[in-house]
């Protein structure tokens, strides 16, 4: 892949982008924390919830949403299980795969993180829409 050339101001542009998604990320993980959970669980939280057309997903889906290997999934799965977070059923379609669904429990830490979240987005939304609109722009 040949890279082209970028001006100062594309670099300062990336720069920016970067600094306020990181900023974001890091307005997540206090959050996180600040509700007795840890980022990845409520990242894991998140991607059940907001599975494309349905209210669960496999840990499949769920190792892909989040980037993380089968296994580490499982681990996650289990550790929000044994929490109350999640339950687990077996698919009626496929008896090997295991259904992955929020309990009370975890609707209701997901209900106030995404919420805090949401806020911190339409604070944010701005700024990224104007980094975004001079990457486009260049």
């Amino acid at each position: 892949m040949a890279a082209s050339k970028l001006t100062k101001r594309e670099y300062e542009t990336l720069a920016a982008f970067r600094f306020s998604l990181r900023q974001f990320l890091r307005f997540s993980e206090e959050a996180a924390k600040s509700e007795g959970t840890t980022p990845q669980q409520y990242l894991a939280l998140l991607a059940i919830k907001g599975y494309p057309g349905r209210e669960w997903a496999t840990v499949g889906e769920l190792a892909e949403r989040l980037q993380v290997q089968h296994h580490s999934a499982v681990g996650l799965v289990d550790r929000l299980a044994g929490e109350g977070m999640v339950s687990r059923e077996p698919s009626e379609d496929d008896r090997r795969q295991v259904l992955i669904r929020l309990t009370e429990g975890g609707e209701e830490l997901l209900g106030k993180l995404a919420s805090v979240h949401r806020e911190q987005l339409r604070r944010i939304g701005p700024e990224l829409r104007r980094i975004l609109g001079l990457l486009s722009d260049e």
